[in-house]
């Protein structure tokens, strides 16, 4: 089962700027779903060169959200915003790259500005850095280093990146195989309701490895992701049952 899932689309809008009431302003008619004033107080901003209208118009055109969906619209705004050193945008720009919309598809790029996006502490920029760097696009496939961008994403509280790391210690890629630091990332992540590290943490306690075997942890975690539609922790949960060990399967 792949474990990697690239981190999508973040949409933020927060800096100080000099025209911060124009921002304030447009940011206000978003946020109440007023998309055709968001663009036209965000337009001019946005050419006069303040980052997070650019930003905020990239997004716009991205989704089609008050103005025509364009994602070469999208690109160019968030170029220009990521040329100033706006997080989010160098974060989205590698999306765009690593997915190739608006843009042709291109990893060196992606992982470009992945990491400026990264060095100033974006964690979904981290995260996708530090996935780059284990399937190996753009750059070397390296385990280690995508075991440290992913701990720096997971220290921040990714979810995301805590599974990914997770995965890394349970197989003993890029460091050695350390099944209680595997169950320590699962539950960081599995904690936060994310799916994937709740299977993998019911599979640790199923299988007792980094703990003891206990099965109705096993089954608590297999239930938390089998709601949300996880079809190996259902299955998982199915095999317990046609075992036999329904006093323990507690919804």
């Amino acid at each position: 089962m792949r474990h990697i899932l690239f981190a999508a689309f973040l949409v933020v809008a927060c800096a100080t700027v000099p025209a911060a009431a124009s921002i304030e302003e447009a940011k206000s008619a978003y946020d109440r779903g007023d998309y055709t004033e968001a663009a036209r107080l965000f337009g001019p901003l946005a050419e006069q060169g303040v980052a997070s209208a650019q930003f905020n118009l990239g997004v716009m055109h991205r989704y089609g959200e008050g103005v025509s969906q364009d994602a070469q619209e999208a690109v160019k705004w968030y170029r220009k915003a990521g040329e100033q050193g706006h997080a989010s945008a160098q974060f989205n720009l590698g999306v765009m790259y690593r997915h190739g919309e608006g843009i042709p598809q291109d990893y060196q790029e992606a992982v470009k500005w992945y990491r400026k996006a990264a060095e100033q502490g974006h964690a979904w920029a981290q995260n996708n850095l530090g996935v780059m760097y284990e399937v190996g696009q753009g750059v070397s496939r390296d385990n280690q280093e995508a075991r440290k961008w992913y701990r720096k994403a997971g220290e921040q509280g990714d979810a995301w990146a805590q599974f990914n790391l997770g995965v890394l210690y349970e197989k003993g890629w890029g460091t050695l195989q350390d099944y209680q630091e595997a169950l320590k990332w699962y539950r960081k992540g599995a904690e936060q309701g994310y799916a994937p590290a709740q299977f993998s943490l019911g599979a640790l306690y199923e299988k007792g490895s980094g703990t003891s075997k206990d099965y109705q942890e096993a089954v608590k975690w297999y239930h938390k992701a089998a709601e949300q539609g996880h079809a190996w922790a259902q299955f998982s949960l199915g095999v317990l049952y046609e075992k036999g060990w329904k006093l323990l399967l507690r919804a």
